[in-house]
């Protein structure tokens, strides 16, 4: 398929329709479709973004016929990672689209030193100082409120929680155009938390320039990987920095009470809390296994904040949109420079009761 055309074609083909049925199911006239395929017009930007969409495959594909990394890595494993990774290559074949329509993610890497010297533990600690430093200067705190929404408003990577099957925490996938953070859907809260840090790290460290798989960041095996040790040593600093830390302990001690208040307060395991106070010689070894062995539920419940944590508990297993897709996609269309159809889609509903709720709504509007 040597052509743009021929590619079409093919779609068409593999679709089984009608030129008519083809050119409804992508939102385009039929009579503009024969056109552009014949070569007596050319496709528009937009038409080419409304086919990538119906039929699933980029606007990058259509022009030039070549996949990007992650699409083939999509396309070519099996298991319960293929079901990770066409969920980013969906994401960020979006993306890539939404760029080709002029609308491009801002991604904002940290400008200071990202890749310090020394062990790859003190690298990863350096790069949450100089993270919570940004997000300080932008007058935002890392232990209040959406850590999801923040990551996207600051630094401008994507966020999105999908279920990934059994075995799998997390990844981040990386193209020219996207900064995607995909999330397990999980009854921990505190898990995925720390893997919403560990996945930053990784990607403002600038780890595995394609798609970086998360299966269990805990396990011994991601220990011994110094990118991974990397990361988890920046959500540890990221999550549980030591300033706060050391003041929290001076302010109200260290007993059951606080210290479960304290893993409340910052969103985090007690098992984790305790082995950061370890590697900060915050507490002695024999206080650290004494400590995690509580539970999440039970810090909860000493804290008095066990209905927080359902709440908690409840949103983590829940399915989040990339918040910065879902903007752009909506503003294209409201430009004009794309049909209803590619936000219907990532919104996973009929773009018929889509467009019926909008002209409601606008009706309404006009009625006040």
């Amino acid at each position: 398929m040597s052509s743009l055309s021929d590619r079409v074609r093919s779609l068409m083909e593999q679709s089984g329709l009608s030129l008519d049925d083809f050119a409804e199911r992508v939102d385009l006239d039929a009579s503009q479709l024969s056109e552009s395929l014949s070569g007596a017009d050319s496709f528009s930007v937009v038409d080419l973004a409304c086919i990538a969409d119906a039929c699933d495959v980029s606007v990058d594909w259509l022009l030039t016929g070549t996949e990007p990394a992650l699409a083939v890595a999509a396309r070519t494993t099996t298991g319960e990672a293929a079901q990770a990774l066409e969920a980013a290559r969906q994401y960020t074949a979006r993306r890539t689209d939404l760029d080709s329509l002029g609308y491009p993610q801002l991604w904002r890497p940290l400008t200071r030193t990202t890749r310090p010297g020394g062990s790859y533990t003190g690298q990863g600690e350096a790069l949450a100082r100089a993270a919570l430093a940004e997000i300080g200067r932008q007058s935002r705190q890392a232990a209040v409120g959406d850590l999801a929404e923040l990551i996207e408003d600051v630094f401008g990577a994507d966020v999105a929680v999908v279920q990934l099957g059994a075995g799998f925490d997390g990844l981040t996938a990386t193209t020219h155009d996207a900064k995607l953070i995909l999330l397990a859907a999980t009854s921990n809260p505190a898990r995925q938390r720390f893997t919403l840090a560990h996945e930053l790290g990784h990607l403002l460290a600038g780890d595995d320039q394609d798609v970086h798989l998360d299966r269990d960041i805990f396990a011994s095996a991601q220990r011994r990987d110094p990118s991974e040790q990397r990361a988890n040593a920046f959500a540890s600093a990221f999550l549980m920095p030591e300033g706060a830390l050391r003041a929290a302990i001076t302010a109200n001690g260290l007993t059951r009470a606080s210290y479960a208040a304290l893993a409340c307060d910052l969103m985090v395991s007690p098992s984790t809390l305790a082995y950061r106070l370890l590697q900060l010689r915050m507490i002695d070894a024999g206080t650290c296994d004494h400590y995690k062995r509580m539970t999440a539920v039970e810090a909860a419940r000493l804290a008095g904040r066990s209905e927080e944590f359902d709440r908690r508990a409840l949103l983590a297993q829940q399915p989040r949109l990339p918040g910065l897709l879902v903007r752009d996609t909506l503003a294209a269309y409201n430009a004009g420079k794309s049909t209803l159809r590619p936000y219907a889609t990532l919104l996973g509903v009929d773009v018929n009761e889509l467009r019926n709720e909008l002209e409601a709504e606008q009706g309404n509007r006009g009625d006040v």
